[in-house]
């Protein structure tokens, strides 16, 4: 059975942060119990290869109707690793964003941008015997929330991984570099410490950058301790 080393809590947003305003009426008021981890939490869920569909992993493909989606192309890839740095095979990572245009293929979202018939937001993919993982995408655009005046989100994109066990589970975004909506994003500035906060930011990559066709950014992620890619609170 798998054993799990406290997490580091420097490396993470706090639950209730007044900038977010959302995050006042939904975070935890007293303090969280530390409870050991048991059987359940060490040995599953599992997944394997066979759980992803042939074009999952590439979102510019997996929501077509009549033609390509707009946008820019861009491949993401990244290694996936636990406390100790070790890469983790057999990670479910899924991912799920806005469109060029910054819209959501939700019913709830009612930004006033277009839809592309072409492209549905979502994929998952499986991490390699190396830990690595890549999917295909659009690079997300911007989009306005209701948090306060004028605000905007950065690109970005949502990942969830599952791997051997619950205590595991990992949701983060990846954000771009360069981006100046990021020195004005509550959600990017409540992870407080500085160093942490660049583990959110994807690197430009020119060898991973497909010629004629996409361009690469490098994600990687680590689960736990002090090098933890910081999580959504």
């Amino acid at each position: 059975m798998s054993t799990f080393k406290p997490r580091d809590w420097g490396s993470h947003a706090p639950y209730i942060a007044p900038g977010y305003k959302s995050t006042i009426l939904r975070g935890p008021t007293q303090a969280p119990l530390a409870i050991k981890s048991g059987l359940s939490e060490g040995t599953g869920p599992r997944f394997a290869p066979a759980s992803v569909r042939k074009l999952d992993f590439d979102l510019t493909k997996n929501g077509i109707t009549n033609g390509e989606p707009l946008g820019e192309r861009i491949v993401v890839h990244g290694k996936v690793m636990d406390t100790d740095g070790r890469p983790q095979p057999d990670i479910l990572v899924e991912v799920w964003q806005a469109n060029a245009a910054g819209r959501y293929v939700h019913k709830v979202d009612q930004h006033d941008a277009p839809l592309d018939p072409n492209f549905r937001g979502s994929g998952r993919c499986m991490t390699d015997a190396n830990g690595n993982y890549v999917f295909y995408t659009i690079k997300p655009g911007a989009y306005p929330w209701g948090n306060h005046f004028n605000a905007w989100r950065p690109n970005h994109i949502h990942l969830s991984l599952f791997g051997p066990g619950f205590a595991t589970r990992l949701v983060t975004q990846m954000y771009f570099p360069g981006d100046p909506l990021l020195e004005l994003d509550p959600i990017f500035l409540e992870t407080q410490d500085a160093s942490a906060r660049e583990r959110l930011i994807s690197k430009f990559s020119i060898e991973k950058t497909e010629e004629g066709f996409a361009l690469g950014y490098q994600f990687d992620i680590v689960l736990r301790g002090r090098n933890a890619t910081p999580m959504e609170d």
